[in-house]
């Protein structure tokens, strides 16, 4: 077995006041995510109840996290591989069944990276198999009960 890495978040609630949860529609979700020393994610819940859209959810952070592990595994695997990455984005949509409590589990995440080669010779295959070896080390993704697929596509590099 591995060694083990410990990862430390704070999330501290702000949205109490003076009724504090007397019922459920009379707090706020407001909070905030906090790792020392980085910026303060402020968020709120997925809900409609007394929730401020400007705020992120846990639900696009999770999603946004399977991303950004994917991103940085592509990126690694290119390197060792010789392939020069000059650009990556990703347009990923995570889909959660709604259950009889208004919440469930979510049921598959598809990230769509849009990656820029330096090499336009590089081919559909090589690129699949990039692909293919990241999304078979994304710690995140293999740590879900639920599908995570990788649907790539390549953009040329500009030419002129």
């Amino acid at each position: 077995m591995g060694a083990l890495q410990t990862y430390n978040v704070n999330v501290d609630w702000t949205g109490a006041d003076e009724r504090g949860t007397a019922s459920y529609t009379s707090y706020s979700r407001d909070h905030e995510v906090r790792v020392e020393g980085k910026p303060t994610l402020l968020a709120t819940s997925d809900l409609k109840v007394r929730t401020d859209v400007s705020r992120y959810r846990a639900e696009e952070l999770f999603v946004g996290s399977l991303s950004q592990a994917q991103m940085l595994w592509f990126l690694r695997t290119a390197a060792k591989r010789d392939v020069v990455v000059v650009g990556y984005s990703d347009k990923a949509t995570g889909t959660q069944r709604v259950e009889g409590a208004g919440s469930g589990p979510f049921v598959e995440v598809v990230l769509r990276p849009h990656v820029t080669y330096a090499d336009p010779g590089v081919t559909e295959e090589l690129a699949a198999r990039l692909h293919q070896e990241a999304r078979d080390h994304n710690h995140l993704a293999r740590s879900v009960g639920f599908p995570v697929h990788v649907e790539p596509v390549a953009v040329p590099l500009p030419t002129g």
